[in-house]
């Protein structure tokens, strides 16, 4: 176990720190290839397919022949709307229907997350507060409390429960981000400055990373 920066939900020093289980916040990140693919697996399944061309037989016109097969000294074509053509189909393109879905076994993204949240650590990112308490919504109370806490650049949030209070006074914000423990992720961990975990957020990420190293 290894102390971290601890403050109340009001943003002053805890007079007990937390402590860090090093089974989830002191692996070595060693593999960065798994690192790599948990952040693109990431970012390939919230893509969606929205690009679509239309192909030669799609393409509206080109019914009738541009000229007869033989005797003309030009090569052969059989419509206008073929894809060497002004105006024709294209040949090859994205019909809306790809998938871009990018799997990574439970295993293998449990320790990518040990991974990245040892190298938030290590670069003393990472800040756990008593709770994050927003009992009004407000945005300028968020913004109060992460000065305190000293959260700098690209804030990420996890919160035990994120209800729509949490949501309310973080959505506005352009460079905080509040994520719910168990929707933790390696892209989100990555590219954050800092990341504040509450106290029960905290039990659960080490209840559910904390267990034998895969």
């Amino acid at each position: 176990m290894s102390a971290v920066a601890t403050f109340t939900k009001a943003g002053s020093k805890a007079t007990t720190p937390a402590k860090l289980d090093k089974k989830v916040f002191g692996v070595e990140a060693k593999n960065h290839q798994l690192l790599k693919d948990a952040y693109l697996s990431y970012l390939a399944n919230g893509r969606s397919a929205q690009a679509k061309i239309k192909s030669r037989g799609e393409v509206r016109g080109g019914g009738k022949k541009p000229w007869r097969q033989k005797g003309t000294g030009r090569a052969r074509f059989g419509s206008s709307r073929n894809p060497i053509w002004r105006g024709g189909g294209v040949a090859f393109g994205p019909t809306g229907e790809e998938n871009h879905t990018k799997t990574l076994n439970v295993k293998a993204k449990r320790q990518a997350l040990r991974q990245a949240l040892s190298l938030a650590a290590h670069e003393d990112r990472i800040r756990v507060i008593e709770t994050f308490a927003c009992p009004d919504g407000l945005v300028k109370p968020t913004i109060t409390l992460l000065k305190k806490i000293d959260a700098k650049g690209s804030v990420l949030i996890v919160v035990s429960k994120k209800d729509s209070l949490v949501e309310r006074a973080t959505k506005n914000l352009p460079m905080v981000k509040a994520v719910q423990s168990d929707y933790l992720n390696v892209y989100d961990v990555l590219n954050a400055d800092t990341v504040v975990i509450s106290a029960k957020s905290l039990e659960a990420i080490n209840g559910l990373l904390g267990g034998k190293n895969e």
